[in-house]
C-alpha cells in the first residue's frame, strides 16, 4: 500500500497537544503518512511550557534531507521554528527540494502565553519563509505581527489575507478564531476571496487548533487538493477536533484530531 508522504518541521510537545504530535494524529487520521523533522523541544502540558531546548541547525537540515531523499514528500508544513538561524535552516532545504506544497503556521505564541518565535526571527520569517508558503495560516495576533497593525475585524482579515499574499504567499488564510463571536476564516490566493464561516464552539480546551487545522492543509495537499479545495476540508475537520476537544490536564485542553468524522465524535 502507498501512501502520500507529509512532512512537519515543529517542535515537540511532552504534553501531545500540539506540536509534532498533534501533526502526526492528524496526518494519519487523514490518511497520508506523517515524517517529522524536530526543531525544538518543549517541556510543555496544558497549563504551560516550562522550557524550550532548540535543537541545532544542522540536525533539523538533515532531518528533512534524508526524508525528502528517501521516502519523497508531497506536502510538508512548518510550525515552531524558534529562531531566525532555524527559519533559514528550514527555507533553504525547502528550496533545495523543491517542496511546493508548503504550508507555513506562523507559530509565535503557545496557548499559555509562552513565547515560541523569538523577537528578532520575525524579519526572517517574512522574508525567508513565507515566500515559500504555498498556504500561509496566521491567526489575527500572529497576521498582525507580520503586518505591523492591528487585524481584528472582518474587512481587516480581508485586507490582511491580501497583504500576506502580496509579501509572497501563494495563498493565506487568516483566521477568525480569536475575534468576537465571528470565527470567519479568510482565504485569498491572488484571486479568489473566499469566507469561510463556521459556529463558535463553547470550549476553552483549544490548545494544538492551529497545528492540526494547518497540518489537515497539508494532508488534503499530499493527496492531491488544491489549497482552496484543502483550507475547506481542513476547517470542516478542525471544527469537529474541537468539538470533540478533550478533557484533560488542568489548563486548556487539547483538541481531538482523532475524533471519528463519520460519527462526529
Amino acid at each position: 500500500m502507498r501512501l502520500p508522504v507529509a512532512l512537519t518541521i515543529a517542535g515537540s510537545d511532552s504534553g501531545g497537544g500540539a506540536g509534532i504530535q498533534a501533526d502526526l494524529k492528524t496526518f494519519a487520521v487523514l490518511g497520508v503518512h506523517g515524517t517529522s523533522a524536530i526543531t525544538a523541544i518543549t517541556a510543555q502540558n496544558t497549563i504551560g511550557v516550562t522550557e524550550i531546548l532548540e535543537l541545532p541547525t544542522g540536525l533539523v537540515r538533515e532531518q528533512i534531507d534524508v526524508v525528502v531523499e528517501d521516502l519523497g514528500v508531497q506536502a510538508a508544513k512548518t510550525g515552531m521554528l524558534s529562531s531566525a538561524a532555524i527559519i533559514a535552516a528550514v527555507a533553504d532545504a525547502i528550496e533545495r527540494h523543491a517542496i511546493a506544497n508548503l504550508v507555513v503556521d506562523p507559530v509565535m505564541v503557545a496557548k499559555g502565553g509562552a513565547k515560541l518565535l523569538r523577537d528578532d526571527a520575525v524579519a526572517t520569517l517574512r522574508e525567508r519563509l513565507i515566500p515559500l508558503a504555498a498556504v500561509l495560516t496566521p491567526n489575527l495576533p500572529e497576521a498582525g505581527v507580520l503586518l505591523g497593525r492591528p487585524v481584528a475585524s472582518l474587512e481587516e482579515r480581508r485586507q490582511a489575507a491580501r497583504a500576506l499574499v502580496a509579501l509572497g504567499a501563494r495563498a493565506a488564510v487568516v483566521k477568525g478564531g480569536h475575534a468576537g463571536d465571528d470565527v470567519t476564516d479568510v482565504f485569498f490566493d491572488g484571486s479568489h476571496l473566499v469566507e469561510l464561516e463556521a459556529e463558535r464552539i463553547a470550549t476553552t480546551n483549544t490548545h494544538g487548533s492551529g497545528c492540526v487545522f494547518s497540518a489537515a492543509i497539508a494532508a488534503e495537499m499530499a493527496r492531491g487538493a488544491s489549497p482552496l479545495e484543502a483550507v475547506r476540508e481542513a476547517k470542516r475537520f478542525i471544527t469537529g477536533a474541537i468539538a470533540n476537544a478533550l478533557e484533560i490536564g488542568h489548563g486548556n485542553g487539547p483538541v481531538n484530531p482523532v475524533f471519528d468524522p463519520s460519527t462526529g465524535r
